[in-house]
């Protein structure tokens, strides 16, 4: 058996990349596309220098390892903020103060707040008295007695 030489060509970077590229379609992910990203950076640099093919298999896989971390820290700092207060109205009249409107008896009543009447939760109270909003659960709101701290 003679000795003969394995090489990897420009050409088979770019095969492989286009290969990646398809599985990128075919199975969304943002995994296939940045190893098929590095595949082309390695045939592009394997089309100006002559690396061998060891170094460019070590270059594919250290540049595609490093694109997947860099895009998925990226993909981190983008992630959207927590759960806003657009469908929990309740959470927008923390801290505001409120009148009741009947009394708070076993620790239920009613306040007007906002354009609103809310059930609320709290201390029994008459109605009439000055409570603050101190927290949502659900539909009702915990209110507290005015001057009261949590």
């Amino acid at each position: 058996m003679t000795g003969a030489t394995f090489t990897l060509s420009p050409s088979h970077w770019l095969a492989l990349a286009f290969v990646l590229g398809i599985l990128e379609a075919l199975f969304p992910g943002a995994v296939f596309l940045w190893f098929a990203v590095a595949a082309g950076i390695v045939a592009a640099l394997g089309a100006l220098f002559p690396l061998g093919w060891r170094l460019e298999v070590i270059l594919f896989g250290l540049l595609a390892l490093g694109a997947v971390a860099t895009y998925r820290a990226w993909r981190a700092r983008q992630a959207p903020e927590p759960m806003s207060a657009l469908n929990r109205r309740g959470l927008r009249y923390e801290g505001q103060v409120c009148e009741l409107i009947e009394p708070i008896v076993g620790g239920q009543g009613r306040a007007r707040v906002g354009d609103g009447v809310w059930t609320v939760s709290g201390p029994d109270l008459p109605a009439g008295s000055r409570v603050r909003v101190v927290g949502v659960d659900g539909t009702v709101l915990r209110v507290e007695r005015l001057g009261e701290t949590s």
